[in-house]
């Protein structure tokens, strides 16, 4: 069975991407995927918090010591050249221990920073870049025009700056989310992955404290970007990336099917390490026999909504039977 596909430009073995998780934050991990079959590698995230946090424990902790503060420009910078010469060097050395695309990811909070973040990511080797850009919906000062129009912003932007891909990871947290992806797609940008999962706040009832819940997606979260992905085929201007509650070689099947260019794993590396690519893909491939199908293209976007013959499924959102 021939598994190639094209993201970003990028021809890619087979359609399964390890996606930003630890499970890409070394270049160990990067081998050990790609030794298992991984068709292409997002790194782990660079996050500017971090260095802002970071940054700001430092001058917390100095000021308290009585250091003059006048001297933190020079630490300011010196911080975030550390750490992005880090993950600088992860993508030098990814890029010269395997021959799969290395996607390096940004998540950043100030729109400022994606563009220095970027231009080095790239001059470091990085096949593409996925930008992780997300702004929760929790301003009340500001209106939904100017909380979509960053996002444009930022990409304009960006586009002037760096000549490899970008894809741009989105979330479901839109006003009218066909027509923002529809929109989004004809900025240039190379791909849209669809969709962020994001750290989710839960109580400690005992504690009194917040902590982190549902750290890893269940095969239910499926459906939120099946669904998207089926209504968005052949409606945007680039590719597209299914991403969460993808954590067996049917849920691989069902996003190609819904036409998806290709799909993103991370949790069930987490539950069941690199090996689950090999039988993902093992799942494909005799799933692709049965069928007849000698390439994705023969059955890519088979069971969008533009193809469906029951194109009203995908826009259900009550049930009427199930609870009857």
């Amino acid at each position: 069975m021939d598994l190639t596909t094209q993201y970003l430009g990028l021809t890619l073995d087979n359609p399964i991407v390890a996606g930003s998780s630890g499970m890409t934050n070394s270049v160990k991990k990067v081998q050990q995927l790609a030794q298992n079959g991984a068709g292409a590698v997002v790194l782990k995230s660079i996050f500017e918090e971090e260095i802002v946090f970071e940054y700001e424990d430092i001058m917390k902790e100095a000021e308290s010591a009585g250091v003059n503060l006048d001297q933190f420009d020079y630490y300011d910078f010196h911080l975030r050249g550390e750490k992005l010469g880090a993950y600088v060097d992860l993508i030098k050395e990814s890029k010269a221990a395997v021959s799969i695309p290395i996607i390096a990811s940004i998540n950043c909070v100030y729109s400022h920073e994606w563009i220095a973040f970027a231009q080095q990511l790239q001059d470091a080797g990085a096949d593409a870049i996925e930008l992780n850009m997300f702004f929760l919906p929790s301003d009340f000062n500001r209106s939904v025009a100017d909380q979509e129009q960053m996002y444009f912003k930022i990409i304009e932007k960006l586009m002037d700056s760096v000549s490899i891909p970008i894809a741009l990871k989105i979330s479901y947290y839109f006003s009218n989310l066909g027509q923002m992806i529809q929109r989004l797609s004809k900025t240039g940008v190379a791909g849209l992955v669809l969709f962020n999962r994001f750290f989710s706040p839960d109580f400690d009832i005992d504690k009194f404290t917040i902590k982190s819940s549902f750290v890893l997606s269940s095969q239910g979260e499926l459906a939120m970007s099946l669904r998207w992905i089926a209504i968005m085929a052949n409606k945007v201007s680039c590719d597209l990336a299914a991403s969460t509650g993808v954590h067996d070689g049917d849920a691989v099947i069902k996003q190609l099917l819904a036409g998806a260019n290709v799909v993103q794993i991370a949790s069930s590396l987490y539950r069941n390490g690199p090996e689950t690519i090999s039988e993902m893909k093992a799942r494909l491939t005799q799933w692709m026999e049965r069928h007849k199908f000698s390439k994705l293209s023969d059955f890519r976007g088979k069971m969008s909504q533009d193809r469906s013959s029951d194109p009203a499924a995908f826009e259900r959102v009550q049930f009427m039977k199930y609870f009857k």
